[in-house]
């Protein structure tokens, strides 16, 4: 067994099963003794499932001898939320209101992995219900940050940051309503990729905002991202080769994005783009009408959604749930059926023009996050902190899901500080090979 296997990408681990260098038995159980050793394993995972993985990494052992690999990643143990159904395991959302919830098949997503040969080593922690950017959850267990065990890790997604950026996972898989897999992957010093909505099927994911859900992974390399993202799309990998950013234009998200941000996302921020600029981008700060406007829509079309979702078994059993989630789901009353309906319609009608104004740029770059990982004892002890940061952390990457865009983050030379890059809708493929490019120069 060979513990460099545990820092390594997905794509380097399935290279080496494909070339006979890696048996994947033996590289599932170095993932699972780590996991079983690890200080925080209870934090991170909610179950770790050992004989599905060793299951699958037999299978995946046979199709190498056999050469019948399924994908590259083919024998390689990743981590899912615990919002994916999983048969035979307890599928509970991060929330008391779900104890003891046990689906009876997978989640479409967790099928066409497991059909694309991927070992499925157990469930992740999560913000309750996936309602919160900071992944704090009294409720079950809050996971670690990997830079500063003093702060919290980023949510929804914290437990599929957490056991990629703790070697406890070559991969994760996550989901995305506000920025849920972006967050964590950038206070975690991952990739993270958001797809545009209706691109990844939702069917097994237990939902908060349906409109606005979806699925993506948190993984150590862009190479990774495109090659989960085909697979969890059962679809084929998207073309890698080197792009010359040399005249590329590419816009900096100047609306709201930088306001109250603090210096160090900011200073790394532009330490990115200055690569940029000497690598040819042609990089212009740009302001876009409607996005301030977008954003005043999102408390209605968030809570209005989320309490219609969960508002009845909620006040069954209000007690059972931490009290700053609670209060977030029942803003979800302020509002009226006709107050959605009409935020969506004026929505949809500043999306068209937001992709009009943006149809010139390759790329739209914002800091993932304005500030660094809040304190997660303050969290606990301060109302008015909670409810700050939280907005705070989810602010710059819900303009990618108000707009509809996908958005992919990326490390920085700055522990916990991401860059974001947004493309189009459905232009997933070109942003993640614009984003293996950065990623070279980053």
């Amino acid at each position: 067994m060979n513990k460099n296997w545990l820092t390594a990408t997905a794509s380097d681990l399935g290279r080496g099963i494909e070339a006979g260098e890696i048996d994947p038995v033996a590289l599932t159980q170095t993932y699972l003794d780590a996991i079983d050793s690890h200080q925080f394993s209870d934090r991170i995972y909610t179950k770790v499932t050992h004989d599905r993985a060793m299951s699958e990494a037999k299978a995946a052992a046979t199709r190498a001898t056999s050469h019948t690999r399924q994908s590259l990643l083919d024998g390689v143990p990743i981590s899912w939320k615990d919002l994916f159904d999983t048969a035979g395991t307890k599928t509970e959302a991060g929330s008391a209101l779900l104890k003891n919830r046990t689906p009876t098949d997978d989640a479409l997503v967790l099928q066409n992995a497991t059909n694309a040969g991927l070992v499925c080593l157990g469930k992740t922690h999560m913000s309750e219900l996936a309602f919160s950017g900071l992944g704090l959850n009294p409720v079950t267990q809050t996971p670690p940050n990997v830079n500063d065990y003093d702060a919290i890790p980023g949510g929804s997604s914290s437990g599929a940051a957490a056991s990629v950026g703790f070697n406890l996972a070559a991969a994760g898989i996550g989901s995305d309503t506000g920025g849920s897999v972006r967050i964590p992957s950038a206070w975690n010093d991952l990739v993270g990729l958001k797809t545009t909505s209706g691109d990844i099927s939702l069917q097994g994911v237990v939902p908060l905002c349906a409109r606005f859900d979806t699925v993506g992974p948190l993984t150590r390399s862009v190479e990774d991202a495109a090659h989960l993202y085909a697979i969890l799309k059962n679809a084929p990998v998207c073309d890698l080769s080197p792009i010359d950013l040399s005249g590329r234009k590419i816009a900096i998200h100047r609306n709201i994005a930088f306001d109250h941000i603090e210096i160090k996302p900011e200073n790394a921020f532009y330490a990115v783009v200055e690569k940029l600029k000497s690598h040819g981008a042609i990089v212009t700060s740009t302001s876009f009408e409607g996005v301030e406007q977008a954003m005043e829509l999102a408390g209605c079309l968030f809570t209005f959604e989320a309490y219609a979702q969960w508002g009845d078994v909620i006040e069954d059993n209000p007690d059972l749930m931490y009290q700053e989630i609670l209060h977030r789901f029942r803003q979800g009353k302020n509002f009226s059926k006709q107050q959605y309906d009409d935020g969506w319609t004026k929505l949809l009608e500043l999306r068209r023009s937001f992709d009009a104004q943006a149809s010139e740029f390759k790329l739209l770059l914002a800091p993932t996050a304005p500030i660094m990982p809040p304190n997660l004892h303050r969290l606990e002890t301060d109302s008015d902190y909670f409810v700050r940061s939280n907005l705070l952390a989810l602010r710059n990457t819900r303009i990618g899901n108000l707009m509809g865009l996908c958005a992919l983050t990326l490390p920085t030379n700055t522990p916990s500080c991401g860059v974001m890059l947004m493309g189009r809708p459905f232009q997933e493929h070109t942003l993640l090979q614009l984003g293996k490019s950065i990623e070279a120069i980053i």
